[in-house]
Parts: structure tokens; C-alpha cells; sequence
């Protein structure tokens, strides 16, 4: 199963950097590639759903995922319920550097579901949600660094 992984170091405490990436809601405002996302549920225990629509190399990618909140760890998983993959599930994960900076990770396993076009495939789908997580935690960056 092809596997992404993006590391960003941020110049931002862990906190506002937690508070960026676990509000959802907020990335089409500032994101390129995020059409929208929409929080469709959610409960106290620190799991929702969530509806996304992402422009992935000029080609529409749409999914509902169950997201799951863990604060104390500034780690939130997903996995996606229904949508245009056969799999697609991960983390972010914010990191305290103990300098007052932040380390953010997306990582993502996913499965096209094509086995016979997999081999020709997943190398270009790999290379594309690379890109794409880059240019979401470099938002990110942005967005946390023009607050503060």
C-alpha cells in the first residue's frame, strides 16, 4: 500500500499549531488545493466526520472520513468512511520542539483500488498527495506565522 509521509517544522508553539490543523473547517479559506471541508458530526469524546473536496492535480478527489481527536497528544487520525479511494487513512501529529517552535506530520496510506493500473498508478497518486500535503502544512505555516 503506498505511504506518504510530510514533516514541517514551524516557527509556532505546538498549541496555535494544534488549533490550525484541527479546524477543518478553516482550510478552503486558505488552502489552494481544499475546495471544502465540512464537519458533519461530532461528539464530546473527541471523534467527528468530516466531508472533504480537494483538487489533486486539475482532477476532483471527494471523501467522508472519520476523524478522531487526540488533544493530549496533538495527534488527529482519519479514515476514510465513503469516497473516490478504496483506502485512504492517516494522522497529523504536532510535535513540541521545546523551543517555543512545532514539527507538523501528515501521513497517509492509500489504495487506489485499480490493482491492474496499481504498478502505473500509485507511484503518480503518491507524488501528487506528496505535493499536496506540502502545500497544506505550508499553509499552515503561513497561516500560524501572519497571527502571531
Amino acid at each position: 500500500m503506498p505511504h506518504v509521509e510530510v514533516n514541517l517544522p514551524i516557527k509556532a508553539p505546538a498549541a496555535e499549531a494544534w488549533t490550525a490543523v484541527t479546524r477543518l473547517e478553516d482550510y478552503a479559506a486558505y488552502m489552494e488545493n481544499v475546495e471544502s471541508v465540512t464537519v458533519i458530526g461530532e461528539t464530546d469524546t473527541g471523534a467527528r466526520t468530516s466531508e472533504w473536496s480537494v483538487l489533486l492535480k486539475g482532477s476532483v478527489l471527494e471523501w467522508i472520513e472519520a476523524d478522531t481527536l487526540d488533544h493530549d497528544n496533538r495527534v488527529m487520525s482519519f479514515d476514510q468512511v465513503s469516497g473516490d479511494l478504496d483506502v485512504f487513512n492517516g494522522y497529523w501529529r504536532v510535535e513540541d520542539t521545546g523551543d517555543g517552535t512545532s514539527v507538523v506530520t501528515f501521513v497517509v496510506d492509500f489504495e487506489i483500488g485499480i490493482p491492474l493500473l496499481a504498478d502505473m498508478l500509485n507511484p503518480v497518486a503518491t507524488k501528487a498527495l506528496r505535493e499536496n500535503a506540502e502545500h497544506m502544512l505550508h499553509a499552515i505555516e503561513r497561516r500560524i506565522t501572519a497571527v502571531s
